[in-house]
């Protein structure tokens, strides 16, 4: 396998890099920014291109490591060559293998490879891809040669439905987006009470590390602590009490979530009260 780049963000240097710490080929890049593409493809120890059209001639695996919302352009200039038996993978996480429209005429197939973490320094990525979990979906053709390459690698890799790639990326959005705008509530709710934002920004922090560092530890059933888990309806009644608007709703919804875990968690526990709470504040 010989994978070209197409785009040199901080997905496609990180992955770049990754693959070539770990020995596989990497033919190497092409961006239309020409100053990026020389940068990863000495990053990676690899060949910078200035056409579109040899760096498909000289891989037969693409990863269009692009912006959403540039894949279908950049797939749409990719078929005007023979890519016959090439791999053409994008690493969306909300789109899935069908923006690769058509491929199937061309004689190629196309593929979508997400990993399930946030990349944020393209320096620095491939250390974050190493822990990374991989979900990948696409045309039956090669789909075991990429399971089998990261499994090589001491990823995690499942196979997901197309039809599920939103919902897919939605959940991850809950688990890392969301939580940083429920992170600024809190911060906020601690500058209203009057404590400075200095204090604010740092008081939650050990509090906030060590549920996160719980839940991967014991899993979210275990995890669980606080008035709900205890069922102290007296205690999340007073919050509700003194809470407005947006942030007495997210409290509202999140506890009514956080009930059936500690339902799970304490099943002879009464939490009637606190649900009747919950549902009619």
């Amino acid at each position: 396998m010989t994978i070209g780049f197409i785009g040199a963000g901080k997905v496609g240097f990180s992955m770049g890099k990754y693959f070539t710490e770990h020995d596989i080929c990497v033919s190497g890049y092409y961006s239309r920014n020409p100053e990026s593409s020389k940068e990863a493809a000495a990053f990676t120890k690899t060949k910078y291109y200035q056409k579109l059209e040899d760096i498909i001639k000289e891989s037969d695996t693409l990863f269009l490591t692009v912006p959403d919302g540039s894949i279908r352009k950049v797939y749409s200039e990719i078929i005007q060559w023979d890519i016959e038996g090439k791999a053409l993978v994008h690493c969306s996480g909300a789109l899935s293998s069908s923006v690769f429209s058509g491929i199937s005429l061309k004689g190629a197939y196309g593929y979508s490879i997400h990993p399930i973490c946030a990349v944020s320094d393209k320096l620095t990525g491939s250390q974050d891809l190493s822990k990374a979990y991989f979900t990948i979906e696409g045309d039956e053709k090669y789909l075991s040669v990429f399971l089998d390459l990261f499994h090589g690698l001491g990823n995690p890799m499942e196979v997901i439905a197309p039809e599920e790639k939103v919902k897919y990326h939605g959940a991850a959005v809950f688990a890392s987006n969301l939580v940083v705008g429920l992170y600024e509530t809190a911060l906020r709710m601690l500058r209203d009470c009057g404590l400075s934002e200095a204090f604010s920004d740092q008081a939650l922090l050990p509090l906030f590390l060590g549920n996160a560092e719980n839940i991967g530890a014991q899993g979210v059933t275990r995890a669980l602590t606080g008035p709900v888990e205890r069922a102290d309806a007296g205690t999340v009644e007073k919050h509700l009490q003194v809470l407005t608007g947006e942030e007495r709703e997210i409290y509202r919804l999140l506890s009514q979530q956080l009930v059936k875990i500690a339902e799970r968690k304490n099943p002879d526990r009464d939490y009637d009260d606190l649900k009747h709470i919950l549902q009619n504040s």
